[in-house]
């Protein structure tokens, strides 16, 4: 080493190099190759001690200081790595990291958007008395369209719009059929939501999905009214989307439900003055709602000139949408985690288109 490679040498460099190869030594031999190559008698570092008379009088002690304390290191690193390499088990590799680095963090998932929406959802009506039911997602036709009152030629009884396993049997379209499961096995009063998934022979784009959430909620009693109704439901968008948000019924056809009405929010967007998420209008529709049919209740066993309830639907995809500006419901089925990890730490820049 001549006096310029001296006054120019890389401690730190050499430190990195040498402390990577000792932990990269996969067996005892290896380690002793790696310790005469750094500390033997004709080894690098020693090489390095000898030059440094080359150096100015005010250098030497600053680097030989510096070398020596690298060198008791690099010795009490290799005694670490034998001792580890001499107790490991031949099976298993054993570390070949830096144990002085600090640790890596692993990858933190978290609850899919939907179920923290649900959950959200659940939450606002467990508080309000209501309690959970389910039922099968493999349905029979009298539960998912003739107790619920839908004719025979319904549209939605249609191949083109409901998936059929044979005659009887299809994938359910809704979640209103846990309606008549559980009313055949209660007696009132009882008050329940039932989420769970539905499947509909639809062609995916942003608003359609083949599959998806839904939630049906019931409330059956002896003096049940649209008031109770307007008033779980006022008080859930509200919760939901916060109490600044406005609330109106239309008048609307469902075939378990007489009479019948969507149910609309004022725009979140543009507090309903107008925009292109409203189609213009001021108003997103939310849910469908009603009072219970008499032909549901006689399905159930239910007199019906004694009681009487109402039932509403939401699609658990749609709410989940619209309070975060979702764009497109395929989203949720993507397995995206550019995606879904926005919700993990509920951090938002705007609008996912």
């Amino acid at each position: 080493m001549n006096d310029d490679d001296a006054s120019r040498l890389d401690i730190e460099g050499f430190e990195e190099r040498s402390v990577k190869a000792i932990m990269e030594a996969r067996t005892p031999e290896m380690l002793e190759e790696q310790r005469i190559r750094f500390l033997g008698r004709k080894g690098e570092i020693t090489e390095v001690l000898r030059s440094i008379v080359r150096l100015s009088k005010d250098e030497r002690p600053v680097v030989g200081g510096r070398l020596n304390e690298l060198k008791q290191r690099l010795n009490a690193l290799i005694e670490e790595r034998k001792a580890l390499l001499e107790t490991s088990d031949g099976d298993e590799e054993p570390f070949c990291g830096d144990p002085t680095l600090p640790g890596r963090r692993g990858w933190e998932g978290g609850r899919h958007v939907l179920h923290r929406v649900l959950a959200d959802i659940k939450e606002i009506f467990f508080g309000m008395g209501y309690s959970l039911a389910t039922g099968p997602d493999v349905e029979l036709d009298y539960y998912n369209f003739e107790a619920l009152n839908f004719p025979p030629d319904h549209p939605s009884r249609d191949t083109q719009d409901t998936f059929y396993i044979n005659r009887d049997i299809l994938l359910r379209t809704q979640t209103s059929p846990v309606q008549v499961r559980y009313m055949e096995r209660h007696t009132p009063p009882l008050r329940i939501i039932v989420p769970g998934r539905v499947y509909r022979n639809e062609t995916p784009d942003p608003s359609h999905a083949a599959e998806f959430l839904q939630m049906e909620g019931l409330y059956i009693d002896t003096d049940v009214s649209l008031a109770d109704l307007k008033n779980d439901v006022t008080f859930f968008i509200h919760s939901f989307f916060g109490s600044d948000a406005k609330v109106r019924f239309r008048p609307h056809f469902f075939p378990f439900t007489e009479p019948s009405a969507e149910v609309d929010m004022s725009c979140f967007a543009c507090k309903g003055e107008g925009c292109s998420i409203c189609q213009k209008t001021g108003w997103i529709e939310i849910m469908g709602s009603g009072m219970v049919h008499p032909h549901v209740f006689r399905y159930a066993g239910y007199e019906t000139d004694r009681y009487t309830g109402f039932a509403f639907g939401m699609g658990i995809d749609r709410i989940a949408m619209l309070k975060y500006g979702i764009g497109d419901i395929r989203r949720f089925l993507a397995n995206d985690l550019r995606f879904n990890s926005q919700f993990w730490t509920e951090i938002w820049s705007g609008v996912v288109e």
